[in-house]
């Protein structure tokens, strides 16, 4: 067993804090900066080494007990044993540095937050658990202190043991009004296996003037799989398989933020998903280009976007630039919400030459979005501002808001 007293410094992504042995880096799980720690060297790189606490030997101010008895144990939360105002910092401080190491320095990095517990409106379970830290063992929870009261209500009412084998999904919140097709359910479930029936693209009930353009096929969906939240007065669908945010409170803020200050013809929304941004978007467009690779997401956004102007475009980001950006006309303002990996090259170089007055760009990953930001910076864009979007309390995970404006020539 290797034993070193280390002194924890600054937080990395990842929510591991790194300190120094005999000059090479260390990454230290469930430590908080500042902190003076015995440790035991559980892995050894050429660059870097891991360890494990053994002892907190000058703790932190800001360290706290957990209240979650799965904590530790469980691999979703890993900063719980922080303070929650400090979490916020540190945190800040993540996607700060991130931006830093771009050549991007933001002063000022303002934090969209909500509740601290009892947030988190979808799960997903594997055998009726959650999944261990760094492992596949099964944590058979009944109560999850993120969890939303919804949620919190399903777990306890239905024993793991009682549960349906193999992972399945959970969705509920104040603002589901339909969930499995039944109204006034707050919850779906997602069961594994369930008959499968194709769902077409419709335009909805509203009759509209405006042609709708779809350049995609239909889907197959589970009609019991179906969620319908009203957010901010709009109705909004999705599959609970699918990807939606797990935090009502900060995306209210967070649509809000995005959408402020934007009008005119036309505006293009990349990486649209269901069309959330879009149904708001629409307020204030002519007209709203959605480009979509996951044809299942999008089928739902033509549900969404019933009754409105829009274009929409089943295919990746790199095809949508190479078949359809050259013929299309001028776009007032884009906004983009890229997966984990952040812009493909093709749509970062796209919005780089594209000429396109404002930018909101949206990321998961505060790496890949100050790259793909630096590179707008590069392109003759300002960074008007940088929002910490804090979806996920009591976890390391990051999202963020940039504001960007085409400076004159």
């Amino acid at each position: 067993m290797c034993m070193k007293t280390i002194i924890a410094e600054k937080m990395t992504f990842g929510g591991d804090c790194i300190g120094k042995r005999d000059g090479k880096t260390v990454f230290i799980p469930y430590a908080v900066p500042g902190e003076t720690l015995e440790v035991e060297i559980t892995g050894s790189k050429r660059d870097y080494d891991t360890a494990r606490i053994v002892t907190i030997l000058e703790p932190s101010t800001h360290r706290i007990q957990p209240a979650c008895p799965y904590y530790g144990s469980c691999g979703g939360c890993n900063m719980m044993h922080i303070e929650p105002s400090f979490q916020h910092e540190l945190r800040r401080q993540v996607l700060s540095d991130s931006f830093r190491r771009c050549g991007i320095d933001i002063p000022d990095i303002s934090v969209i937050s909500g509740p601290d517990a009892g947030y988190r409106c979808r799960f997903q379970l594997n055998d009726g658990s959650l999944t261990g830290k760094n492992s596949n063992i099964l944590i058979p929870v009944t109560k999850c202190l993120v969890a939303d009261n919804e949620i919190n209500a399903w777990l306890s009412s239905n024993k793991p043991s009682s549960r349906p084998a193999g992972r399945i999904h959970l969705f509920g919140a104040d603002c589901v009004v339909s969930a499995g097709g039944i109204e006034g359910k707050r919850i779906a479930v997602s069961i594994p296996d369930t008959d499968e029936i194709p769902a077409r693209i419709q335009g909805g009930r509203k009759k509209v003037k405006n042609r709708v353009v779809n350049h995609f096929a239909g889907t197959v969906l589970s009609p019991q799989n179906i969620v319908t939240i009203d957010i901010l007065g709009k109705k909004i669908s999705f599959d609970v398989r699918g990807f939606f945010q797990s935090n009502m409170t900060v995306l209210k803020s967070a649509i809000q933020e995005l959408c402020s200050g934007l009008s005119g013809e036309n505006v293009l929304d990349m990486y649209s998903g269901c069309g959330t941004f879009s149904v708001f978007l629409a307020d204030s467009f002519s007209n709203v280009s959605l480009v979509e690779h996951n044809r299942d997401a999008l089928v739902f956004a033509e549900q969404n976007m019933a009754g409105k102007k829009h274009t929409s475009y089943g295919i990746s980001g790199e095809k949508w630039v190479q078949q359809f950006a050259p013929s299309l006309p001028h776009f007032d303002a884009v906004v983009v919400d890229p997966p984990r990996s952040g812009m493909e090259s093709a749509v970062c170089g796209y919005l780089c030459r594209s000429g396109i007055p404002v930018i909101r760009s949206l990321s998961c990953d505060p790496a890949t979005h100050a790259r793909d930001i630096a590179s707008l910076v590069s392109a003759g864009y300002k960074l008007e501002s940088l929002t910490l979007l804090d979806f996920y309390p009591d976890t390391c995970h990051i999202e963020s808001l940039a504001r960007l404006r085409l400076e004159k020539k």
